[in-house]
């Protein structure tokens, strides 16, 4: 009885144990966008820390179609007091969540860290998750924006792969005569509609010009490098015969090859590729940049809005795990965005032979020494000035305005919205 009695309060004293820790257990709240990209990637990561720190609990909440949505989504939950711990938010959107107090800033996590120089975050990179001299957010995933083609369709238009065009114009043509050699098929689309304007900065920055000037009182994309990047945009329209149809589109034509030449993200290079299979040959191409051109930097940061001290330290081990070389791994095989951590690539058990292994990957690679950051506009109405020259875009791609116009139009909109 003495034995029982003993067995059953051992016994007793495991399962309160096991309470315990259950109880212990910490929760890090996470959200992120583009589900139909990222999701994959999160859970896995998650699955893998949470093997790792059993001490934590990672729950996703739904994400958000784009960046747009998920910085309107976290703006609203400060407000209602529900944010999440880790927030995955596009590169532009960082300063808002600063300038509302939200963002943490995770300097003092970082000089906390013993080893943090030899943890592969390099400081350039790392400068992309910087706002007023806070690091506010840790680069997940970064892209640029590449030109993906159809090798066979522009291989019967008479274009060598191989000597793929390196600016517009030649690259309009291309897209030409692979429609006229190949009946039946579409030319080009430009992905001028992404979220972010990212496109529009691209075409901007990539002719030397900027957004605003150095003081951000003034509109300054109606230079020279503005009316450039509006008239590339209006000649795919008209002398490329790009269809005014969305991205998914786009993409559906370019995967069944039926679409010679699609430029857009690099981010979606993962999934382009499981979806054309072994249909066509599948190559990618840099972005053209004139002399002393930039092109932006997409994708996204972890950023953290926990408060509480328990719950900032397991977002920090959160961060750490899914920026790290293991996260980092699992992000870039399944997309087609790069790391903002150094050790992944350069490692033969990690990435090495990976990029050895798909070479369209390494075209978003080779523009890292153009990369400057995605602009965000300031004040109350920086999201609403993203829209608006979304709207004046769309005016060029609809044919309803001349590009010279939609230049002007813009500007004079834009200028209207900004802080005084």
């Amino acid at each position: 009885m003495k034995r029982v009695f003993l067995n059953s309060v051992a016994a007793g004293a495991l399962l309160a144990c096991g309470v315990v820790q259950a109880q212990q257990q910490v929760e890090i709240v996470v959200d992120y966008a583009y589900g139909d990209v990222f999701k994959e990637v999160h859970e896995k990561i998650a699955k893998d820390f949470m093997a790792k720190y059993p001490q934590y609990k990672v729950t996703f909440r739904a994400p958000t179609p784009g960046y747009e949505e998920a910085a309107q989504q976290s703006l609203r939950q400060a407000v209602t007091n529900q944010l999440s711990d880790v927030s995955y938010q596009g590169l532009n959107r960082q300063r808002v969540f600063v300038d509302r107090g939200i963002a943490v800033d995770m300097t003092p996590f970082i000089k906390a860290e013993k080893d943090w120089a030899k943890m592969g975050y390099d400081q350039a990179l790392l400068s992309l998750g910087q706002v007023k001299g806070k690091q506010v957010g840790i680069g997940f995933s970064l892209s640029t924006p590449i030109v993906y083609f159809n090798a066979d369709l522009v291989r019967k238009a008479g274009v060598n792969p191989d000597q793929f065009p390196t600016t517009w114009d030649g690259i309009i043509d291309a897209a030409k005569k692979a429609k006229v050699a190949n009946p039946g098929t579409n030319s080009i689309h430009l992905d001028w509609e992404i979220t972010g304007n990212w496109m529009w900065q691209a075409l901007v920055f990539s002719n030397g010009g900027a957004m605003l000037t150095p003081d951000e009182k003034k509109v300054a994309f109606n230079g020279a490098a503005g009316e450039a990047a509006i008239n590339t945009l209006a000649k795919v329209v008209k002398d490329g015969e790009m269809r005014n149809i969305s991205l998914s589109a786009a993409t559906q034509d370019f995967v069944s090859g039926n679409l010679a030449i699609l430029s857009t993200s690099t981010s979606r290079l993962g999934i382009i590729t499981k979806q054309v299979g072994n249909k066509f040959d599948l190559r990618t191409a840099r972005m053209p940049v004139q002399k002393d051109g930039r092109l932006p930097a997409g994708g996204n940061v972890a950023m953290m809005f926990a408060k509480d001290p328990a719950k900032q330290k397991a977002a920090w081990d959160y961060i750490k795990f899914a920026t790290g070389p293991a996260g980092a791994t699992a992000m870039v095989k399944a997309t087609g965005y790069f790391p903002a951590n150094t050790i992944p690539a350069n490692d033969p058990n990690l990435l090495k032979p990976f990029y050895e292994q798909h070479p369209n990957h390494l075209t978003a690679i080779k523009q890292l020494p153009l990369l400057t950051g995605w602009y965000a506009f300031p004040g109350e109405n920086g999201l609403k000035i993203t829209d608006v020259i979304k709207d004046h875009l769309q005016t060029v791609v609809s044919k309803e305005a001349q590009p010279d116009a939609a230049l002007a139009d813009m500007t004079r909109t834009v200028q209207a919205l900004l802080p005084r």
